[in-house]
């Protein structure tokens, strides 16, 4: 019987579903409040028509006040929103649950860019052995940051992960207890969580979801591309940053750092804690049980902290003894079991997954600056007492040449001590988890060569005198920084001292370029086209120093930050780019989307691997043809310079304090980190951070980040009669094609309706015009370019499921609008009435949290 369309399955599975099970929901009395459940619709309805008609938000929910409340005093109209909020946070997960339950059915689980379809492609081209040669090789990194956009508490996610079981199971009972504890479930944090509860938080996907659809996924790669026989690269592998990134993040301190490496290993060995007791049940054999049981005391001491004998290779070793016996003696029985948990031994190690530390190169300059004073201050001969006096590049010399120890006794500064506390936690993580445990510093805004060679010099001076297990991971963001990358790799590949360190470290250099602060920096265009260029630039330059670069994309999850379609972007990029490993940054509810479920997780891991080998084993060339790069440059070119002007205007910052939700971000308690890195008193552009400011465009439904420039680029192109060169980009270059995909996926949620009134404000109106009209320009000519009709138009089932999604939060929306206008208006009366403006400032930051869950990719 032949599949239904997509978007059959997708009405049939999620809406249909959706539609009866929130009139189950909305009928559930859960508040104090009575008959909030049957006002939300008739609010909703007001929204809708509000809007269709030209009405601002204050008027619509006066309007609805009027209509159906008019004898609340303003007390109670105050509380009937908080319980709107509520209600429409609580539809959100639901949605969630319907549609991760639908997960299996919507998408195709053998289809286009699964594991199952590479290999029938791979087999009728007969391309089998290339593809095992190549898999020998490659891998796919996700790492999950410590961004604070993940809303959900970890009982809500609890809740989701029944609920989607239970409709699944189309468990009616079940469904309604699960939906009323939904009901009564607190999504609001009182209190900021700590670097360690966030990493608490995202070690629950790790357990829950990645051990099993890693340990699947690698299981199918042995039984069906290597016939069963042992691979020794793990392949696939996890990265996470909560507890060691320290980036703006002052809380991040070194006992953090250990702390968490030691919850990542606590946790893995309870997973296989667990599967040994359940091989235990299986393997009733005469001389295997006893063994059996032994290795499961062995791992419940480990797992509780207790001295144990049973070290990773020991491990190893007893499964495989015990797995020949049951080959030789037992006909194999449950061999396929046993071969499942050294997969995942293999994978995970003792370590879970790899801490990478992070660390701001200003703040490292400080620090580096601070250590060397105090050691020449106290006699010490490490460095020259002229050091201060040289050139960079003398400086770069003396570091290449650092021998000693440092006395941590001398450090006086506080940041100075974590930071070298740090570099000792690195080691002292390695030592008791394995050198994969931890083994990357990454040096964000990375712009010198000088700036790698401190941290050479103080990962030597501190822990690694004789051999540097670690990594140093330079991430360049801004467009000037991208374009000077490969000139500061060059001076590092032949310094002799980073030459040597490299050879040792299998001659492999991981590159970070960042998405987020590119994007904020140049634009949408721009940063995707830099950091494109770069990527050739130091694949070009790696290569003729026999250097593997490895590109780590900071792409968040955002359209506008780089992410969206990730797997279409991978699959986009040609032979002059190196493809060897593809690691990525997953963060805040795109974990949840993307990787929150055993479906969706596999399904999207297996796209990112069939899309990172798709090039290597594809006969077509996908690098851009001369005239293509013209276009694209030019465009790029255009692009940056309409942004940057709209950057540069003067009302750029007061409408983002003001116009925007911008500084309550702040205020939500949903993360440890300070939402901007410098500690000026004003807002100043460099220091904020990417999150908040992607995020405030998003609440706003204008989504600047993800379109702004691109309407302008197009339309020199049209005026100048010569669109066809744009199509024919568009045709020909599946980069160009992927970045045109999901910027219309940011404009699909901009809704310009909700903010029109801000024309009419005297001080605003013109910045805002600015926006509407580059939105206005940029969709006429996307549809042109791509011959649509209506955006996303060849992604139906997702342009329906950001419609319903968007359709839920409109009450929020208006609400949030209506909030921050009061908010402007209490603010200017005399006297000022802190009490009201502290309501109101609540409403606001409540109704952030369905928003950005609701959008899945919107922060």
């Amino acid at each position: 019987m032949s599949k239904q369309p997509k978007l059959t399955r997708f009405n049939q599975s999620v809406l249909s579903k959706y539609q009866i099970y929130n009139g189950i929901f909305m009928t559930l009395p859960f508040d104090a409040v009575t008959k909030t459940g049957v006002l939300l619709p008739l609010f909703h309805e007001t929204c809708r028509k509000g809007f269709s008609e030209g009405m601002d938000p204050t008027t619509i929910v006066n309007s609805f006040f009027e209509k159906y409340q008019a004898r609340r005093n303003p007390e109670s109209q105050i509380n009937l929103l908080f319980r709107f909020i509520q209600y429409i946070e609580r539809q959100v997960v639901l949605f969630d649950a319907i549609e991760d339950a639908a997960f299996p059915i919507v998408n195709n689980m053998d289809g286009i860019g699964t594991l199952r379809s590479l290999k029938e492609s791979v087999t009728a081209e007969n391309k089998m052995e290339l593809l095992r040669k190549y898999l020998k090789e490659f891998k796919v990194r996700i790492v999950l940051t410590a961004h604070p956009t993940q809303f959900y508490p970890g009982s809500v996610l609890g809740i989701i992960t029944d609920l989607t079981e239970a409709i699944k199971e189309n468990d009616l009972l079940r469904i309604n207890d699960l939906l009323a504890q939904l009901g009564k479930t607190p999504f609001f944090k009182h209190e900021k969580p700590t670097p360690y509860d966030e990493a608490v938080s995202l070690i629950w996907y790790l357990e829950n979801v990645f051990y099993k659809s890693f340990g699947d996924i690698f299981d199918y790669i042995q039984q069906n591309i290597f016939d069963g026989k042992t691979i020794d690269n793990n392949i696939i592998n996890i990265g996470f940053w909560p507890g060691g990134d320290r980036d703006g993040n002052p809380f991040v301190t070194p006992e953090i750092t250990l702390k968490v490496a030691e919850r990542l290993k606590e946790t893995i060995i309870k997973n296989y804690y667990r599967d040994v007791r359940r091989l235990k049940r299986k393997l009733t054999f005469r001389g295997i049980e006893e063994r059996m049981s032994q290795l499961e005391k062995e791992l419940y001491e480990l797992m509780i902290g207790n001295p144990s004998e049973l070290n990773l290779e020991d491990l190893k070793a007893e499964l495989n003894s015990v797995k020949d016996i049951i080959i030789d003696e037992h006909q194999s029985l449950y061999v396929s079991e046993i071969n499942s948990l050294l997969n995942k031994i293999h994978l995970f190690g003792y370590h879970f997954s790899t801490l990478d530390i992070r660390q701001d190169s200003r703040a490292h300059e400080k620090v580096f600056i601070d250590l060397v004073k105090t050691l020449l201050k106290n006699g010490s001969t490490i460095f020259p007492k002229n050091y201060f006096e040289l050139s960079p590049s003398e400086q770069v010399e003396v570091l290449s040449k650092v021998k000693g120890q440092i006395d941590f006794s001398l450090i006086k500064d506080d940041e100075t001590l974590k930071t070298l506390q740090i570099i000792e936690a690195i080691k002292t993580i390695q030592e008791k988890n394995g050198e994969q445990a931890c083994n990357r510093y990454i040096i964000s805004n990375n712009q010198s060569t000088l700036h790698v060679m401190q941290l050479f010099a103080m990962l030597k001076l501190v822990a690694f005198q004789d051999q540097m297990t670690v990594d140093i991971g330079p991430l360049f963001e801004t467009i000037t920084d991208l374009e000077n990358a490969h000139l500061v790799m060059e001076e590092l590949y032949t310094n002799s001292a980073y030459s040597a360190h490299l050879k040792s470290r299998n001659n492999k250099q991981t590159i970070m370029l960042g998405f987020s602060d590119g994007t904020k920096d140049g634009g949408y265009l721009m940063a995707n086209w830099a950091i494109y260029k770069a990527k050739e630039r130091l694949t070009e330059i790696s290569r003729k120093y026999d250097v593997t670069v490895i590109f780590f994309d900071g792409r968040g999850g955002p359209p506008a930050r780089g992410g969206g379609k990730t797997h279409n972007f991978y699959a986009s990029l040609g032979p002059t780019i190196e493809d060897k490993e593809v690691q990525l940054t997953i963060q805040g509810q795109t974990i949840s989307s993307n990787f929150g479920t055993l479906d969706s997780s596999q399904y999207n891991l297996e796209q990112l691997i069939s899309a990172g080998i798709h090039n290597s084993l594809s006969d077509s060339d996908l690098r851009m043809v001369p005239e293509n790069r013209e276009v694209m440059g030019n465009l790029a070119t255009l692009s940056y310079k309409a942004y940057a002007d709209f950057k540069a205007h003067p009302k750029f910052i007061s409408y983002l304090e003001n116009m925007s939700t911008l500084k309550y971000y702040s205020k939500t308690n949903i993360g440890s980190r300070p939402t901007k890195r410098g500690k000026s008193e004003g807002l100043v552009f460099e220091d904020l951070r990417a999150i908040p400011f992607v995020g405030s465009w998003s609440q706003l439904k204008q989504n600047v980040p993800g379109f702004f420039g691109v309407g302008t680029a197009l339309k020199h192109y049209e005026d100048a009669n010569e669109f066809e060169k744009v199509q024919h980009l568009f045709k020909t270059s599946s980069f160009f094609k992927t970045l045109i995909e999901n910027s219309m996926m940011s404009l699909s949620k901009s809704f310009f309706d909700l903010t029109k009134y801000m024309s009419d404000d005297p001080e605003y109106g013109p910045f805002w015009n600015i926006i509407h009209d580059e939105y206005v320009i940029t969709k006429r000519l996307i549809l042109k370019l791509t011959g649509f009709t209506e955006l996303m138009q060849e992604e139906p089932s997702g342009k329906a499921s950001i419609s319903i999604r968007e359709s839920i939060v409109l009450p929020l929306l208006t609400i949030q609008q209506y909030a921050l206008k009061k908010i402007q208006e209490l603010e200017k009366e005399s006297p000022r009435d802190d009490a009201q403006i502290k309501v109101y400032e609540k409403i606001v930051m409540r109704s952030l949290f369905g928003n950005i869950n609701a959008s899945r990719n919107s922060a």
